[in-house]
C-alpha cells in the first residue's frame, strides 16, 4: 500500500521567488548591528531583509492564515493573522499572542508599552504588549466613521489621528479614552495620513488625488498638492534634512515634490510595476524604501542632479504566476523561470542573493527603457508559453530561446549578460493568425527549431538570427496540422517533429525535403520531451497517455497510462531511469522506465503547470496555478534507504500534499501559543559505547605520545641562559597541571587538624605512590588512573622514575602499577593511555624487572589481556577490509 501522508520520493523542500505581497512592509532599525532591518508579507509568512545588501536573513513560523498587516518597534514585530495579532523577537521566535478580536485585523500601531489595532468591524482595542491583557477598546459605527487611516502625530502625548472613508479626522486621547477634536475634512477620503517633520503637521493624502500638508494646532491647512499620476497609496518625508515629501501611486510611480518651492521636484515613472503599497525614508539617510504588490523590495537613493532617486538595490520575483521553468546548467543551481508577465528569472536554489531578472520581453528592449509608461505598456511583448536553451556557446552569443503566446516572433535572450537578446526570428513568409507552437535549442547551441501551428517547421541560427531553412517541401509543410512538438538528438544529426496530424516524422538536421522515416501514432500529440543523452522521446497523447520512443530504433519501447486530465509537462531525471509527469487532475506521477510501473503519486491543491527535474537529481522544480513562487521538492532517495513497488492508482489512496513554504513545518502558531525558549541540556556522549570495542582517550596527543622521548624534548626545549631564581620565592600552593587553575591539596595528613605540611611518617613515596599502594579493587584503581591523566608528562615521567626501590620505591608499588595497567586493558579504555605508560615503565624499570620473578609473572599477564584486545581490533579491521574489497570487486 502507498503511504497516504506522503510521497515515497518527493519531500517538500522549500519556494523560491517571493519577496513582497498587498501589505506594506516593516523597517526596523537595530542599533546592535548598525543596520536597518526590512520585513515584507509573503502570505503566511513574513521574511526579513538586511538593508546594507538585502540579503534573506530569516523567515518567520507559519500564520494560521494570510498575514493582513504587519508593524514593528526596538523589541518586537508584529503581524495580524485572521482575528490575532502576533509579535515576534529576532524574525522567528513567537514571544507573545494577542487575542480578542471578533473580525480580521486591517491595523496595527506599537503605541509605547500598547498595541494599537483595528479590524474589520471598526473596533479599536489596545493592548498591554507585555501582559497580553486588554486594555481599552472602542467602537465606531461605520456609517458615520469608517476607519480608514491611524498615525501618532510626534509631541502629542497620548493621542492618535484617525482618519476616515467618510472624510472627517479625529483626534483621540486614549489614556483618558475621549475624542479631543474632530477634523470636518475636505469632502473625499482619506487614505494616507503621515506625520511631517515639522511639528503640529500631518500629511493626508485623499481619494480625489489631492495631498494636504495641515497644522493640527491651528486646524488650518499649511498647502495643499494635486497628484496627476494616480491616486496615492503612500507618502513619506525625507529624513535627513531636506524638505521633501515622496509619494508613491497606484499606478506604480514615485513622484518627489519640494515643500519650500511647493512644486514637482522629480519623478521616477514605472518604478514599479503595481501599486506602492509601502514607502519610507529612512532616518538620517538619503534612502528610501519601498515595496509594491508587484512582488518586489527596492532601495532608492537620492543622488540625482535633479534631487531625484536611483535605484540603488532590489530583491523582485514575478508579478503574475509562471508557468515554464528548467534548470539551465550541469550543476541544476540556477533555474529559467518565465511567468504571465512577460519577464523571464534566473532563481538560485542555494542563496536568493544570487537570483536575477532578465527584464521584461518587449518588442524594443532599447526604446523601452525610454518611453513612458503608457507606451511602455504597449512595447511589452505577451507572455512566454515556450522556453528552450542551450549553455554550450553561451559567452559567445544568445543561448535561450522563447515564444509567446498568439505570436509567430520568437525571441531570444542572453543568459552571460542577463538581458533580452537583439534578435527576432521571423520566417520568411507567413500567413496571417499563424502562431509559433513549439521550439529546441539544438545541443550545440547553434541552431533553434520552430514549429507553427499550420505545420511548418523553420530553421534558425542563435548567432545571426538569421533564417537556415525549414522542412518539408517548397510549397508543402511538414505537418498537415499544427506541430505539436520538436526535437533533435545530441549528434545534430535528426530532427523529430510530432504533429497534430497524428504523425511523428524523422528529418535528417542538414536534408530538410522529405522525412527518412514517419510513424503513424494512435493518438494526437499534445507535447513532447527528448532526452538527448539515452535517444528516449516522450510523448504526451490527447488521451492522457504518455508515449516513450526509442528514436535510434524508432519503435515504441513503454506507454504510460494513468493520468486523468490533459498532460501539462513531462521530465525524465538525468539517468533517464524516471519519468515524472504532471496533469490537470493536479497529481505529479514518477514512472519506473525499466519496469513501465508506476513507482510514486501524489496530489496537490493546485495543479502543477511546469515542472523540471534537477540534472543532479537532488530537486523537482514545479511551479502552480495562481502561485507566483517556484517550489523545490527535494528526492528523499538521496538520503534515506527506500525500496520502490509499483503502485496501482485505482488501488490506493492518493496522499494529498501541501506545497513547501518558505520554512521548516513547525505546529500551528494558533495552538502552541508562546514558545518555550528554554535551553535544551547538553547532549554528553557516554565513556564507552559497549564493552566490545576498544575506547580511546580524550587526552590529547602532548599528553603520552612523547613519554618514550621526554629526555629529547627537555633537550631541546633547554633555555640558553639559567633561570634567576629570586632570594625569597613567594609562597604558592601546589597546582594540577591542567588547563583550568585547581590546587593539589591531596596531602597525607592522617586526619589530624595539624597546619604542617610535613607528613608524620618519613616516607619517601609521593601521593600518587601513596594512593596506588592503598588500592585494592578495580574502582580503587580506575581512581588513580583518573589521578594520572591529570598530571602533565614531565610529572608523569617523575612518578614512573620514583617507583624503582633504589629511589624510595618498591616492589610492591612497582606490582601494583602492573595491576592499574592490566585492570585499563580489561576496560577497553585509555587504550593508548595504557601502551604508553607501559612502555615508560618497561624502558625505566627494565634491569628490576628481569630479576623480580613477581614482576616477570605480571608482565606475562598484562601481555595476554594487551594481546587478546589487539587481536580482537584486528578481526573486526580485517573484516571491514574483506567487506570494502568484495563490494568493489562487484562494481
Amino acid at each position: 500500500m502507498a503511504e497516504k501522508t506522503s510521497s515515497r520520493i518527493f519531500k517538500g523542500s522549500r519556494v523560491l521567488g517571493y519577496v513582497s505581497t498587498h501589505v506594506p512592509f516593516v523597517a526596523r532599525f537595530i542599533k546592535r548591528r548598525g543596520e536597518t532591518l526590512l520585513c515584507t508579507s509573503v502570505g503566511k509568512w513574513f521574511h526579513t531583509y538586511g538593508c546594507d545588501k538585502f540579503r534573506l536573513l530569516s523567515v518567520s513560523g507559519e500564520h494560521p492564515g494570510p498575514i493582513t498587516c504587519m508593524a514593528g518597534d526596538n523589541f518586537h514585530v508584529y503581524t495580524g493573522s485572521e482575528n490575532n495579532i502576533y509579535a515576534w523577537r529576532r524574525g522567528c521566535e513567537l514571544k507573545h499572542v494577542y487575542k480578542g478580536h471578533n473580525a480580521a485585523i486591517k491595523f496595527i500601531f506599537p503605541f509605547g508599552p500598547h498595541l494599537i489595532s483595528i479590524d474589520e468591524d471598526n473596533v479599536l482595542k489596545i493592548f498591554d504588549i507585555k501582559e497580553e491583557t486588554q486594555y481599552l477598546e472602542l467602537s465606531f459605527e461605520a456609517e458615520h466613521f469608517q476607519i480608514s487611516t491611524m498615525c501618532h502625530p510626534p509631541t502629542y502625548l497620548n493621542k492618535v489621528l484617525l482618519g476616515s472613508i467618510q472624510g472627517q479626522l479625529q483626534l483621540w486621547n486614549l489614556r483618558t479614552s475621549k475624542l479631543v477634536y474632530t477634523f470636518s475634512g475636505w469632502g473625499s477620503p482619506v487614505i494616507v495620513t503621515e506625520p511631517a517633520p515639522a511639528v503640529d503637521v500631518v500629511a493626508i493624502a485623499l481619494g480625489n488625488r489631492k495631498i494636504i500638508l495641515h497644522n493640527l494646532k491651528f486646524d488650518q491647512s499649511v498647502m495643499d498638492f494635486v497628484h496627476d499620476w494616480g491616486s496615492v497609496s503612500s507618502l513619506s518625508f525625507r529624513m535627513d534634512g531636506a524638505p521633501v515629501m515622496v509619494t508613491g501611486s497606484s499606478a506604480g510611480h514615485i513622484v518627489m515634490w519640494d515643500l519650500e518651492e511647493r512644486r514637482v521636484m522629480s519623478q521616477v515613472q514605472s518604478a514599479h510595476f503595481g501599486r506602492i503599497v509601502g514607502m519610507q525614508c529612512l532616518t538620517s539617510e538619503p534612502l528610501m524604501v519601498t515595496n509594491s504588490e508587484d512582488n518586489s523590495l527596492k532601495l532608492w537613493i537620492f543622488d540625482m542632479p535633479d534631487g531625484g532617486a536611483r535605484l540603488l538595490r532590489k530583491r523582485e520575483g514575478h508579478a503574475l504566476p509562471p508557468n515554464m521553468v528548467s534548470h539551465c546548467e550541469p550543476t541544476g543551481n540556477n533555474l529559467l523561470v518565465a511567468g504571465s508577465d512577460s519577464s523571464l528569472h534566473i532563481m538560485n536554489t542555494v542563496s536568493e542573493t544570487f537570483n536575477k531578472s532578465l527584464g521584461k520581453a518587449s518588442h524594443n528592449r532599447k526604446a523601452t527603457k525610454k518611453k513612458k509608461r503608457f507606451e511602455f505598456d504597449r512595447l511589452i511583448l505577451p507572455p512566454i508559453t515556450k522556453l528552450s536553451s542551450c549553455m554550450q556557446r553561451d559567452k559567445q552569443w544568445d543561448s535561450i530561446a522563447s515564444l509567446h503566446k498568439d505570436m509567430y516572433v520568437a525571441t531570444t535572450w542572453s543568459y552571460h549578460k542577463i538581458k533580452m537578446g537583439e534578435h527576432k526570428l521571423k520566417p520568411p513568409e507567413i500567413n496571417k493568425g499563424v502562431s509559433a507552437t513549439c521550439l529546441t535549442v539544438t545541443h550545440c547551441g547553434n541552431f533553434v527549431i520552430i514549429g507553427y501551428t499550420d505545420g511548418q517547421v523553420h530553421k534558425f541560427n542563435m548567432q545571426s538570427g538569421i533564417h537556415r531553412g525549414h522542412y518539408g517541401k517548397a510549397k508543402k509543410n511538414a505537418h498537415k496540422g499544427a506541430v505539436r512538438g520538436v526535437e533533435t538528438d545530441i549528434c545534430n544529426q535528426r530532427v523529430i517533429t510530432a504533429g497534430a496530424d497524428e504523425k511523428l516524422k524523422f528529418w535528417h538536421f542538414k536534408n530538410g525535403d522529405a522525412p527518412y522515416h514517419v510513424m503513424r501514432l494512435e493518438e494526437s500529440v499534445t507535447m513532447t520531451k527528448c532526452h538527448r543523452d539515452s535517444a528516449l522521446l516522450a510523448l504526451a497523447n490527447e488521451d492522457f497517455t504518455i508515449t516513450l520512443i526509442d528514436i535510434d530504433t524508432m519503435n515504441i519501447v513503454r506507454k504510460f497510462e494513468g493520468h486523468t486530465g490533459k498532460i501539462n509537462d513531462i521530465a525524465f531525471d538525468s539517468q533517464s531511469r524516471w519519468l515524472v509527469s504532471t496533469s490537470m487532475d493536479c497529481t505529479v506521477c514518477t514512472w519506473d522506465i525499466p519496469s513501465a510501473q508506476l513507482v510514486d503519486i501524489f496530489s496537490l491543491e493546485q495543479p502543477c503547470t511546469s515542472l523540471s527535474m534537477s540534472p543532479t537529481g537532488d530537486y523537482l522544480a514545479t511551479t502552480h496555478i495562481n502561485e507566483l513562487g517556484v517550489f523545490l521538492w527535494a528526492n528523499k532517495l538521496l538520503y534515506d534507504r527506500i525500496f520502490l513497488k509499483p503502485i496501482d492508482r485505482n488501488a490506493v489512496d492518493i496522499p494529498k500534499l501541501k506545497l513547501p513554504s518558505t520554512a521548516p513545518e513547525k505546529p500551528d502558531i494558533d495552538d502552541i501559543g508562546v514558545i518555550d525558549l528554554g535551553e535544551e541540556p547538553e547532549y554528553k556522549s557516554p565513556e564507552q559505547i559497549s564493552q566490545e570495542l576498544i575506547t580511546l582517550s580524550d587526552q590529547p596527543t602532548s599528553r603520552w605520545l612523547n613519554l618514550l622521548n621526554l629526555d629529547i624534548v627537555k633537550k631541546r626545549n633547554k633555555p640558553k641562559t639559567p633561570l634567576t631564581v629570586p632570594k625569597s620565592a613567594p609562597f604558592f600552593l601546589p597546582t594540577i597541571p591542567s588547563l583550568e587553575l585547581e590546587f593539589d591539596l591531596e596531602k597525607d595528613n592522617d586526619g589530624s587538624d595539624t597546619k604542617l605540611l610535613i607528613p608524620e611518617s618519613l616516607s619517601t613515596l609521593s601521593a600518587f605512590g601513596k594512593k596506588l599502594m592503598k588500592c585494592e579493587s578495580d574502582e580503587d584503581f580506575e581512581k588513580c588512573t583518573v589521578k594520572l591523566k591529570s598530571l602533565s608528562p614531565a610529572a608523569i615521567e617523575a612518578e614512573v622514575n620514583s617507583m624503582g626501590p633504589d629511589v624510595g620505591g618498591s616492589i610492591e608499588l612497582m606490582k601494583q602499577f602492573l595491576i592499574m595497567l592490566n585492570v585499563m586493558l580489561n576496560s577497553n579504555r585509555d587504550f593508548e593511555l595504557a601502551q604508553s605508560y607501559l612502555g615508560l615503565f618497561l624502558k625505566t624499570h627494565t634491569k628490576v624487572v628481569s630479576q623480580v620473578e613477581e614482576l616477570r609473572n605480571s608482565l606475562n599477564t598484562i601481555e595476554e589481556t594487551a594481546s587478546l584486545a589487539w587481536a580482537k581490533l584486528q578481526n573486526e579491521l580485517l573484516y571491514d577490509i574483506c567487506i570494502v574489497k568484495a563490494l568493489k570487486e562487484m562494481q
